[in-house]
């Protein structure tokens, strides 16, 4: 197998036991990587690594299968349904956080709509869904028009939102007609179309991406983007501090940027949180106001927290931007910050 440090000879049982992801990227990517003047970063996007074979770390790090309420439904936050509806992608992130099942052929992939869309039905709380996997673009257009026939009835919902990274990993696929349809389908019904693309680096944004999400936001869909902070690809301020302002231009909004997650086989993919601290303010500095959209987050098993700074007291400030706990969200808290700490777990309570 072809590794970026050179190439190794593994075993089928070598790669499931370090829970190496398979090796997939598209032509278009490749091209546009190599062309972008950023190849030294942006192959460790999706080229093996003997790192991998290193990095320890868990498979579920944010508690997915105790938040699943019907075989590919979760329903760990009050107001959002996570549908998982394939396994596959577009291309293959060695840093993703889901290597469990993507790129396999899993029971953890929705099967039973009618079953999902009355569990959401009979919860009234939930007012948005968000399409994920793997990628829902890998579906076909009438696959993802047969989803929506479940969902849209539901009057509670008043968004429904497509997490995708084939915007950089395939840009074209958003170009198909049928595509307009199916989104004047939600605005028919009253609903908000959302896409969250992921974008990690500026040099992942190509002309064609450009023109697809052009496309995208003169058809009403609203567009968000998220990114992980990644150790060797985008761990310094400027590349992120051009990135966002570039989405901004484009008029997709930066949404999230991601501390890394301890993942079995990604984890050396992580930086500090004292890093992640010093690039988030220097993203800031460097942007506008009306730039400065992004959140800094952990998504921990407990909700999603906003990394907010290191004090002088040498204690470490975050803010639940989101959490299963209700009572918890917007409620700052600390701990005493150990140097070298990556994640939540990293720290003592005290």
């Amino acid at each position: 197998m072809n590794f970026i440090e050179g190439t190794r000879v593994v075993a089928e049982g070598e790669l499931q036991s370090h829970s190496i992801t398979r090796h997939h990227v598209t032509k278009f990517y490749r091209e546009q990587i190599t062309n972008s003047g950023f190849y030294d970063q942006l192959k460790y996007v999706v080229e093996p690594s003997i790192k991998e074979f290193e990095s320890p770390g868990t498979m579920d790090t944010s508690g997915e299968h105790d938040n699943t309420v019907v075989p590919g439904l979760q329903h760990k936050y009050a107001q959002t349904g996570l549908l998982l509806v394939t396994d596959r992608c577009v291309s293959y992130c060695r840093f993703c956080f889901r290597k469990r099942f993507v790129g396999q052929d899993s029971d953890e992939i929705a099967l039973d709509f009618a079953q999902i869309a009355q569990y959401i039905g009979g919860h009234p709380e939930m007012t948005n869904v968000l399409l994920s996997g793997g990628d829902p673009f890998v579906l076909s257009t009438a696959k993802l028009d047969k989803i929506l026939d479940h969902l849209l009835p539901i009057p509670h919902l008043d968004s429904i939102r497509f997490g995708t990274k084939a915007v950089a990993y395939e840009p074209r696929r958003f170009l198909d007609p049928a595509l307009s349809a199916l989104f004047q389908r939600i605005h028919e019904a009253c609903k908000t179309a959302v896409i969250v693309a992921h974008f990690d680096h500026i040099g992942e944004i190509s002309v064609d991406a450009e023109r697809a999400l052009r496309s995208l936001r003169a058809q009403g869909v609203q567009l968000l983007n998220q990114s992980v902070l990644l150790a060797n690809v985008n761990d310094d301020p400027e590349t992120l501090a051009e990135t966002f302002a570039k989405c901004h231009q484009i008029g997709l909004r930066p949404y999230y940027l991601f501390q890394a997650r301890p993942v079995k086989g990604a984890s050396h993919f992580q930086v500090s949180l004292r890093r992640g601290l010093e690039i988030a303010h220097g993203i800031n500095q460097r942007l506008s106001g009306i730039q400065k959209t992004f959140k800094y987050i952990m998504s921990h098993r407990t909700g999603k927290i906003e990394i907010l700074d290191l004090g002088a007291d040498g204690r470490l400030y975050m803010r639940y931007h989101q959490s299963k706990t209700t009572e918890k969200i917007g409620k700052i808290f600390s701990r005493p910050y150990r140097e070298g700490a990556c994640w939540l777990d990293d720290l003592l309570e005290g």
